[in-house]
């Protein structure tokens, strides 16, 4: 039986492990570092679309997806998919990962405000469907 489960939970771990990559921030912590983020972006459920995007439920989605914005050519060709290590990316240099994006942000130099900035956005609940 013990040999049975080790290739399951390395299978596991495998198809987690880009998602819970963010669980090395602090989400009360990237709450906070949120604000400055807030001058573009709305975070809950229902908020209507700002200068970006709202980014309720963004760990796990598709690139410019979101419903009712109007994203650059450049993000939506991107084949980004949102997890804990495209966001990092994204968030340090938002120009460098996707050339022509219209987020006009120099990015976030810290690791550890990034992290936590993940962990505040994987934190807040998406609406039931």
């Amino acid at each position: 039986m013990a040999k049975m489960m080790f290739p399951l939970a390395a299978a596991v771990a495998a198809i987690a492990a880009p998602q819970i990559a963010h669980a090395a921030g602090d989400p009360v912590v990237g709450g906070k570092m949120f604000i400055q983020c807030r001058a573009c972006h709305t975070i809950n459920a229902g908020d209507r679309n700002g200068v970006g995007p709202n980014l309720n439920g963004v760990v796990g989605r598709k690139a410019g997806t979101r419903a009712g914005y109007s994203y650059s050519p450049a993000m939506t060709a991107s084949g980004v998919a949102w997890t804990a290590v495209t966001l990092d990316a994204f968030l340090a240099r938002p120009s460098a990962k996707v050339p022509g994006t219209k987020m006009a942000f120099a990015g976030v130099a810290a690791k550890k405000t990034r992290d936590d900035i993940i962990a505040y956005l994987a934190s807040v609940p998406a609406p039931k469907r």
